[in-house]
């Protein structure tokens, strides 16, 4: 795979990470964005683009005030893995906008209802901690 983030990613990422986004601006787009950034960063490691995900997601709510317990461990993890899955059948993009484009199915937010129901989606225990879906699995690596 041979995936790169534009000069534009960098400074979303920046932004997004200096609580510089606003919410409204900070849509499912923009989760799908900064997935595909993180995965960049971090070699396309599940686990380590996971983990700045839900630590800039926390940051960000914190900053507004938020609860953190908006926090959603599932939807994080499992949008991570969808946005890597896609990443495998893409070998080059240059940038977070060439690869949504590529894959315009990643930004129909209900795609995670067909992997999963939304009692173990929506559930308080899936989000405290990652849950398998439960009616298709979100495809390897």
């Amino acid at each position: 795979m041979n995936h790169r983030t534009s000069a534009d990613d960098d400074r979303f990422r920046l932004q997004f990470e200096a609580c510089e986004v606003s919410p409204d601006r900070f849509d499912h787009a923009a989760h799908v964005r900064l997935a595909y950034i993180y995965l960049c960063e971090h070699d396309c490691s599940i686990a380590m683009a996971s983990e700045k995900m839900k630590q800039s997601l926390l940051t960000f709510l914190s900053h507004l005030g938020v609860d953190p317990g908006k926090y959603h461990e599932t939807i994080t993890r499992a949008w991570i893995m969808a946005v890597h899955h896609f990443m495998t059948r893409s070998p080059d993009c240059d940038s977070a906008s060439t690869f949504s484009n590529a894959h315009p199915e990643l930004l129909d937010s209900k795609i995670m209802l067909t992997h999963y129901s939304a009692e173990v989606l929506f559930s308080p225990r899936g989000r405290q901690a990652f849950v398998q879906p439960d009616i298709q699995s979100i495809p390897p690596p």
